[in-house]
């Protein structure tokens, strides 16, 4: 059985998803960052964090790796060029999706106020909303790559519903379609009661 530090309201919403995509047995542990659990799970304090077996794997993109590797679903085998496309848009909604937010989100209300400059946000905004309808051209439907739903999936849907949450403005309406069609997902709505 995994264990998974950290909740639905932080990037543990993600590994959450995919265990019951899965169809995983698993428990949660609905702790804030730097909390004493937190800490026990990533010296850094950062979630999430899952626990296998006495080891505690972190970064939700590596947690989200691990378990498409390790269940062999939700991803493309690993030395083909369908995986490389994979963890590219990987990368790419890291770098151009979840670095915007998450700089966004520091700004807002991580940083101690006297360190947050409130006037980075509108920029940060157009270089997202740029960056999320140059991305709509990637979607092959009804996933990203066709076909098959990969991980990348769960990434980007995230994403978007964060951004959705943090007031950004509105995406191309095939990020949007696409967005809602991945929350209708029953995985999506069980992870949502954890």
């Amino acid at each position: 059985m995994y264990h998974v530090v950290g909740g639905i309201t932080s990037r543990a919403f993600r590994v959450i998803w995919m265990l019951e995509e899965l169809g995983q047995d698993f428990t949660v542990d609905d702790v804030k960052p730097h909390s004493d659990p937190a800490l026990a799970a990533n010296t850094t304090g950062k979630i999430p964090a899952l626990r296998v077996g006495d080891d505690y794997l972190t970064d939700s993109s590596a947690i989200l790796s691990y378990l498409a590797d390790k269940h062999q679903t939700l991803t493309h085998t690993p030395g083909t060029v369908e995986r490389a496309r994979q963890d590219a848009l990987m990368h790419r909604i890291l770098d151009e999706l979840e670095a915007l937010l998450w700089t966004a989100a520091r700004h807002s209300f991580i940083l101690p106020p006297e360190e947050r400059v409130p006037d980075i946000k509108p920029s940060l905004k157009q270089e997202f909303l740029r960056n999320a309808n140059r991305l709509a051209d990637a979607i092959e439907g009804p996933f990203l790559q066709g076909a098959q739903m990969t991980i990348a999936d769960i990434l980007l849907t995230h994403c978007l519903n964060w951004a959705h949450v943090a007031g950004f403005p509105k995406p191309d309406a095939r990020l949007t379609d696409y967005a809602k069609s991945m929350r209708q997902r029953e995985a999506f709505k069980r992870a949502l009661t954890h």
